[in-house]
């Protein structure tokens, strides 16, 4: 039985979903998402940055860009604080939830790069701080994916 496992290759066209919310930390991470698609070889023209206003719209923008067929994989980017109130359970769900769905839908890598954490502090850690690179880390997972699909989708009986 083969064993399949992904490299950093570029494979196509790839959509960075970035939130404007938290918009200081999301920059940060769509360059981090940027740096690896360089490292892979995806030419900058073949990477399509799409701005939203918040981490609750991601899906809906998600599925737009899998219903077009023209990437090969998106990168979710976004970072949701907690607050006072019970919105942040709402909000963070509701996104993983539904890229989760628009993976699925499209058999589509949705790399799901968005933060859910309780600070400012540990977002910006996360984003290129002490807490490692979470953009990056997602643009990886969605190129090593989308590697593996390929493989996958061309092994025969």
């Amino acid at each position: 039985m083969p064993e399949i496992s992904g490299r950093l290759r570029p494979y196509g066209r790839v959509g960075i979903l970035v939130s404007r919310y938290n918009e200081l930390v999301t920059a940060r991470l769509l360059e981090g998402a940027r740096e690896v698609c360089a490292e892979a070889g995806i030419p900058e023209a073949q990477v399509d940055v799409v701005w939203v206003p918040g981490a609750f719209e991601l899906p809906a923008v998600a599925a737009g860009a899998a219903a077009t067929g023209r990437y090969a994989c998106l990168i979710a980017l976004g970072a949701i604080i907690r607050g006072d109130t019970p919105h942040f359970e709402y909000v963070a769900g509701e996104s993983a939830r539904g890229l989760n769905s628009v993976a699925i839908r499209y058999a589509l890598p949705v790399a799901f790069g968005v933060l859910t954490v309780d600070t400012l502090e540990q977002a910006t850690d996360r984003a290129g701080g002490k807490a490692g690179h979470k953009g990056r880390e997602a643009a990886e997972a969605a190129l090593l994916a989308t590697d593996v699909l390929h493989q996958v989708r061309g092994m025969h009986a």
